[in-house]
């Protein structure tokens, strides 16, 4: 039962618990670096029960509780705050809270709770201070996506629906940008301004939550071998995130992310044509 691989797949679920502790914290600093440790913890489970030959049912069971706290639960959590972020009357006023986005998210966060559980009349009036429970679609779909691929034999060597730690890296491209570019918020481009409106970030959320249930093929970032013709779109995938990274830094997760799909649907496309031809 507690063999190293499961060890680490309750490091995931731990690092999930923390950085919604931290999130509720309003410190969106350090709650995105915790699940960027359990997307790593994800990562070492199952190459090492591959390699020590240690998979098994119970394994694939605690792999999939954890990323529902982690992955699913955790990201919902961060959605809800950056909504309530986004809900604002007219400028922030960072220097009201001395430059820290994290003071500014804990204080935004206490007024929300104010008026959702005791009816304190304030910025978040009867029309907008229930929209943040929309993000809880990622945990409530979430659930579905991991118990459907825990008995799918089709996700083997590829996913249907986007997978739920690629859902969690393209939502803490919020509050990372957020965070970093706090202190000169108000001179942010109007389309920044914009993507980071409570409504926008229900919109777009609203719609990568959908996805995780889509029956689309994408690519599994699994390399049975190494041969570039039955790897080339993981290989390209891995060369372009580089290069994104290198030249738009954080604006390179959604980037990412929206090459990852570009990438899958092509290669479905020609997987389809292949087979036609043949």
């Amino acid at each position: 039962m507690f063999s190293l691989p499961n060890l680490l797949t309750a490091m995931n679920l731990i690092c999930g618990i923390i950085s919604i502790l931290a999130t509720l914290a309003g410190r969106i600093d350090i709650s995105p670096l915790f699940l960027f440790a359990a997307m790593g913890f994800d990562f070492l489970d199952g190459f090492l029960a591959r390699k020590l030959n240690k998979s098994g049912p119970l394994g694939k069971q605690l792999d999939s509780l954890a990323d529902m706290v982690s992955f699913g639960l955790a990201p919902g959590i961060i959605v809800m705050v950056m909504i309530i972020v986004g809900t604002h009357d007219g400028t922030i006023a960072p220097h009201d809270y001395n430059f820290q986005a994290s003071s500014y998210t804990w204080f935004q966060i206490q007024a929300w709770m104010q008026a959702v559980f005791y009816s304190v009349p304030n910025n978040f009036d009867a029309s907008i201070k229930y929209l943040p429970f929309l993000g809880l679609l990622i945990p409530f779909l979430s659930l579905f996506r991991l118990a459907k691929f825990n008995i799918d034999e089709n996700q083997s060597d590829q996913f249907i629906g986007v997978p739920t730690p690629l859902n969690t890296l393209f939502i803490l491209f919020f509050p990372l940008f957020f965070y970093a570019n706090f202190s000169e918020w108000n001179s942010q481009h109007s389309f920044v301004l914009a993507v980071f409106d409570c409504y926008t970030i229900t919109l777009i959320t609203s719609l990568f939550s959908f996805l995780l249930i889509a029956k689309i093929p994408l690519i599994a970032l699994k390399f049975k071998n190494l041969g570039w013709a039955d790897n080339k779109f993981r290989y390209l995938l891995i060369v372009f995130s580089l290069i994104s990274f290198i030249l738009f830094y954080l604006w390179s997760i959604p980037i990412i992310v929206f090459l990852y799909l570009l990438l899958s649907l092509i290669g479905n496309f020609q997987h389809k044509t292949n087979e036609i031809q043949s």
